[in-house]
């Protein structure tokens, strides 16, 4: 783009998650080949400040689910959005990218509206399940909403808001981090019970006692959990404890721990079992099959229950599952998530399970639907955010 020499844009990066930390570190590495004159500041972790980001905020401990756990830090959130909303104020950034964050980048992104200041939504608000009320909210307040997954296009279509696909950036990423040197080990089954104390707190105990079924059943298998990052680990850690302490440490010899090595796991392992969120998709993206689960809160579960169990999206709350529209990985909520069901359902996914084939079989179709001839899609959705600023 020759006109990115006339210009040294100030672009705004806001994620509050890990996996939206490294999407915004991958777009901002894009946006400095685009233009390295580019002053990039932020909300975000550790990938994005080592990206180059001059980060305004910290967000490595904003990831929180549930109405419950949100009101824990609530006067955290608005201490910040009011920190940003004055330096967006005195700053005047160009755009503003929001990475994913609903519940907080909806309330920032009307507040740099109200100033003028344009906005690009990455990672489409999944409000095709939650809240589809607020459509008309994104459309005000957004110039461009970028999507990772192909029907969402449809989604906005009538709304008056441009959305663009530009593939998912999770296959580049699989892509360059895989590993030639590593092989499947045919008996050791991935356990991934979320990367939030509110997931692991929940989830622990079964997939502990999941792994404890199938062990009896089939002696050769090894378990791996893999905790994204130190935080997760030692929540990880206390929950094994717990579960010592109730059920006795029998069986869990075959279990162990990892702390940041998630990635190199997902390849060697030839089956898992994982909470529900991003970490399905990559999975699917690495060809390792799944089992899924998910517990709430039980309050938040209660006030939210017509919707989760009435209105999901094409039937599902898996986001392979939601992409092909049909069941790729076996998925239990709640009440359902018991020891029985996930290790009778992890058994049929094992090499030579009676599912396993077709589940590889749907793997490989969901990763040919998002490429969909977008491969560098970080460098798609770097060109549209600077576009926007280059105006």
């Amino acid at each position: 783009m020759a006109e990115t020499t006339q210009k040294r844009p100030l672009i705004w990066i806001m994620a509050g998650e890990s996996s939206g930390d490294l999407y915004g570190a991958r777009i901002a590495k894009e946006l400095k080949k685009l233009n390295p004159d580019c002053d990039i500041k932020g909300m975000g972790g550790a990938k994005m400040k080592a990206a180059g980001v001059d980060i305004l905020v910290d967000s490595t401990e904003l990831g929180v689910v549930g109405i419950v756990e949100v009101l824990g830090i609530i006067f955290t959130f608005i201490r910040i959005m009011l920190f940003l909303t004055k330096e967006a104020a005195k700053q005047r950034p160009d755009v503003v990218l929001m990475v994913d964050y609903p519940g907080f980048n909806i309330r920032f992104a009307k507040r740099c509206w109200k100033m003028g200041i344009p906005v690009v939504w990455y990672i489409s608000p999944q409000v095709w399940v939650w809240r589809k009320s607020n459509i008309p909210k994104y459309a005000k307040y957004c110039k461009k909403m970028l999507v990772i997954f192909p029907f969402e296009t449809e989604v906005w279509e009538g709304t008056g808001l441009e959305a663009q696909f530009t593939g998912h950036p999770l296959i580049e990423v699989i892509r360059e981090r895989k590993d030639p040197a590593i092989q499947r080990d045919p008996n050791r089954v991935l356990l991934l019970p979320g990367s939030r104390k509110s997931e692991t707190s929940r989830l622990v105990e079964p997939f502990l006692a999941a792994a404890k079924l199938l062990s009896a059943k089939n002696p050769d298998l090894k378990f791996m959990i893999a905790a994204p990052r130190e935080k997760t680990y030692r929540d990880i850690q206390r929950q094994m404890e717990l579960f010592k302490q109730k059920n006795g440490a029998d069986g869990l010899e075959k279990i162990e721990i990892s702390c940041g090595e998630t990635a190199r796991w997902m390849q060697e392992a030839s089956t898992g079992l994982a909470a529900s969120g991003t970490v399905t998709v990559e999975s699917a993206i690495s060809d390792l099959p799944l089992v899924v689960a998910y517990k709430l809160n039980p309050v938040t579960f209660f006030m939210a229950r017509w919707f989760l169990v009435g209105k999901l999206f094409r039937g599902f709350f898996t986001m392979p599952n939601i992409i092909m529209d049909k069941c790729v990985f076996e998925e239990f909520l709640q009440d359902q998530v018991t020891p029985e069901t996930l290790a009778d359902a992890m058994k049929k996914i094992l090499p030579g399970g009676e599912r396993r084939d077709a589940v590889m079989a749907d793997m490989q179709a969901m990763r040919d639907a998002l490429s969909c001839g977008a491969e560098n899609a970080t460098a798609n959705a770097a060109a549209a955010v600077m576009e926007v600023a280059m105006r």
